[in-house]
């Protein structure tokens, strides 16, 4: 099973502040662990909402809406994607990380099951799923 595991912004990541030396060694250590037992797929920090944009689909329009974005909470400063044989699994690993942010501040993470072809059901025609395999391929074969 694969999980997206998403960082919550706090106000120091909006305002762009960078983590201490300290901390991205952390990170880093942790992210090493976790690539030897085969868990962490990707995983990456993410600027602030400032240097953003959003797309709102309105049925047929579209509208681009700039950042900043209100409610620096429900927003996203970094993720990983894991593989983990469950959610209590995944749990785990992500309890055993670093406070993503130095100095007392509250952090929270999110943990959500990344959906799998089987997941869509017959919905998902073998057509359908012989484009995804090719486009997974393509995309393997440029990292």
């Amino acid at each position: 099973m694969r999980f997206m595991v998403m960082v919550r912004a706090t106000s120091a990541s909006e305002a762009g502040e960078m983590p201490s030396e300290a901390l991205l060694t952390a990170m880093g250590h942790f992210n090493e662990e976790m690539c030897r037992a085969g868990v962490m797929l990707a995983g990456e920090g993410l600027h602030p909402s400032s240097a953003g944009a959003r797309v709102r689909f309105l049925g047929d329009r579209r509208e681009v809406i700039d950042g900043p974005f209100a409610e620096t909470r429900e927003l996203i400063a970094g993720f990983w994607l894991i593989q983990a044989r469950s959610l209590d699994e995944a749990i785990e690993w992500m309890k055993r990380a670093p406070n993503p942010f130095e100095g007392g501040i509250d952090s929270e993470i999110e943990i959500r099951r990344v959906y799998d072809a089987d997941d869509f059901g017959a919905e998902f025609t073998p057509e359908a799923r012989a484009q995804e395999e090719r486009l997974r391929a393509e995309l393997a074969s440029r990292q």
